[in-house]
């Protein structure tokens, strides 16, 4: 496995492995491209669509869905700041607005976006419905009980290939033995059992990750879908982590194929009605954007996922 730099990067306990370049203009460290489990997903669900967010880097209207998914992510971040007997469902509640707020500062234009201003009728309901879903949590797990080793967690490593990986884990449980656990937070409902593949592809990139950062296979990969107060767990294999690392490794060289050719093939399926840029996808008559060009500087492919994507 190639050296790398271990740094920490997380307010909790717990490290990211991190690997950088230094910019011949500027002189300054700069991260080299990676692979996330956003955008591993997305050319495996439809080339395009990786195209349009990756490259093209077309802007995308959120939801609130997916914002209300953002804040009580946030919330369950920073509930486990409290002392543990104070960590109650009142508390979490009493957080929803504080992390709201703070969403707001970082990008101002989140409520034009899906309000009409501050002053909008459909703001405050729309900031409670946020407590079921903090209530379906504390009907899954009791917080009191548990003190994650980390929140939020950069998890960055380099595979045998080269292929630099990068994504948060929303927590890791470290027992006193030793096992790990990765917990990761889905505001919306548990898929169906032909589904759970791709569910679980997101966190076999953590445990993976984990796997060459630690040297250990977690002992349990656990789902938590706050909508309907499910849970899934998943118990991982070393083996089949290595199998999962070559198909990584075939996703990054598909896209690199692709990258230089220009062809990235839109793969229609029910997924395009919630697509953002389905006005602009050949399948359904659109006209995209002319191609950029597989980008000089491959640290300009946008490789990061947002707090929206990961809010699930």
């Amino acid at each position: 496995m190639p050296e790398a730099t271990v740094t920490e990067e997380s307010t909790e306990a717990g490290t990211a492995q991190t690997q950088t370049a230094t910019d011949a203009t500027t002189g300054r460290p700069r991260r080299r491209p990676a692979l996330s489990p956003s955008r591993a997903g997305d050319f495996k669900q439809c080339p395009l669509l990786y195209r349009f967010r990756a490259i093209d880097r077309l802007p995308e209207r959120p939801t609130r869905a997916q914002v209300r998914g953002t804040v009580v992510h946030a919330v369950l971040e920073r509930l486990y700041d409290l002392p543990a007997a104070q960590r109650s469902l009142e508390a979490a509640c009493e957080l929803v607005a504080t992390a709201w707020e703070q969403l707001c500062a970082q990008e101002p234009e989140l409520v034009g976006q899906l309000f009409d201003g501050p002053d909008d009728p459909e703001l405050t309901p729309w900031l409670e419905s946020a407590a079921p879903l903090l209530e379906a949590y504390f009907q899954l797990e009791d917080p009191r009980r548990l003190e994650p080793e980390a929140r939020e967690l950069l998890v960055e490593t380099e595979l045998e290939s080269g292929l630099l990986l990068r994504g948060y884990i929303d927590r890791l449980d470290v027992a006193h033995t030793g096992q790990i656990r990765v917990v990761d937070y889905k505001t919306g409902a548990a898929p169906r059992p032909v589904a759970e593949a791709r569910a679980l592809f997101q966190m076999k990139f953590y445990a993976l990750a984990l796997l060459h950062l630690r040297g250990v296979v977690p002992t349990q990969l656990r789902l938590m879908y706050l909508a309907d107060t499910e849970s899934l767990t998943y118990e991982p294999e070393e083996a089949e982590l290595r199998r999962f690392e070559r198909t990584l490794d075939a996703i990054w060289q598909a896209i690199r194929t692709a990258g230089e050719s220009g062809d990235f093939r839109p793969n229609p399926s029910k997924l395009c009605e919630w697509c953002s840029h389905k006005a602009l996808c050949p399948a359904w008559d659109g006209t995209p954007p002319q191609y950029p060009g597989w980008l000089a500087d491959p640290a300009d492919v946008n490789a990061e996922e947002s707090a929206l994507e990961r809010a699930g």
